[in-house]
């Protein structure tokens, strides 16, 4: 299963919306507008991919069909670059690694390039949308992106809602893939579950065994979200006094709180009486719900 087949075009088209006064549709010919900048032409050595770049998997043969029409017909698009503040190579890659990386393969020695002078936020936003766009990223290398933005800038869901192009609820639903298990979240990553797969998973007990358990089976996000609620429903009557598991209603609030929050959330009720817990999985984590929450100043 492709995880990202199941994307609404719908909400593609507003992508980028949010950087349109500096990057509109396209962030490379848009930048070169704004800034008045020129195509030029560098060496390949003098380029590097950047640490920003939040796309961690390239497609082997996707880089090999690149790379035969650079062959035939050349790089249509510039890259963009900036330069690197330190060491070499010279510049670092913003947009454009993966028509860098099949410009190699072609074995060109120059490629067409624009060079621009940006801070990191908003490289790392670029790089998202651009991707995004193109739809050239995993929801989890998507997650890691957004994630990145608040832990290193400081961005809230709506920030990140605005400045990306996405809705405030589709920036918290990829962001909640991040508390799944490693494991689960390597399988979204590599097409066996989708994103919609893997957030049925995120309040059961076990995640790990059922995302195996819906690879073997072939399940689809319906039928994985139902078989969820039915091993709900055998523990709602909290058996020897202990505070019920979630059943399929409260299993369905607690996504909403979740999808409101960005984090993990399990209600646990006995008698009227229980705990709602909010569970995160790092420092950074934990502060960027105490501002949600109890808002910018929080942590003083």
């Amino acid at each position: 299963m492709n995880p990202r087949m199941s994307d609404d075009p719908a909400k593609r088209k507003g992508l980028g919306r949010g950087l349109s006064a500096l990057i509109g549709d396209d962030p490379i010919v848009a930048i070169a507008k704004a800034e008045k900048e020129s195509v030029k032409t560098l060496p390949i050595a003098e380029m590097a991919p950047s640490p920003l770049q939040p796309r961690r998997h390239f497609d082997d043969q996707a880089i090999e069909d690149l790379a035969q029409s650079i062959r035939e017909n050349g790089i249509l698009q510039p890259i963009l670059v900036r330069a690197r503040r330190v060491g070499d190579p010279a510049f670092e890659i913003i947009a454009g690694e993966r028509r860098w990386r099949a410009a190699q393969r072609a074995q060109l020695h120059q490629v067409p390039v624009i060079v621009t002078e940006i801070d990191d936020r908003t490289a790392l936003e670029i790089a998202l949308v651009e991707n995004i766009q193109r739809q050239d990223l995993t929801p989890i290398e998507e997650a890691r992106g957004y994630q990145r933005l608040q832990t290193e800038f400081a961005y809230t869901q709506e920030q990140l809602a605005e400045r990306i192009g996405r809705s405030r609820s589709d920036i918290a639903n990829r962001l909640r893939l991040l508390s799944l298990p490693p494991s689960v979240q390597a399988m979204i990553e590599d097409g066996r579950l989708s994103a919609g797969h893997g957030r049925a998973l995120i309040s059961t007990r076990d995640p790990e065994a059922l995302a195996r358990e819906v690879v073997h089976r072939g399940l689809n996000v319906r039928q994985t979200e139902h078989m969820v609620a039915a091993l709900a429903k055998p523990r709602a009557a909290g058996a020897g006094g202990k505070p019920a598991a979630m059943d399929a209603d409260t299993a369905a609030l607690a996504r909403r709180f979740a999808d409101r929050l960005g984090v993990k959330v399990e209600i646990r009720d006995h008698a009227g009486k229980g705990e709602l817990r909010l569970r995160y999985r790092s420092l950074e984590e934990f502060d960027r719900l105490c501002r949600q929450i109890l808002g910018p100043d929080a942590l003083g």
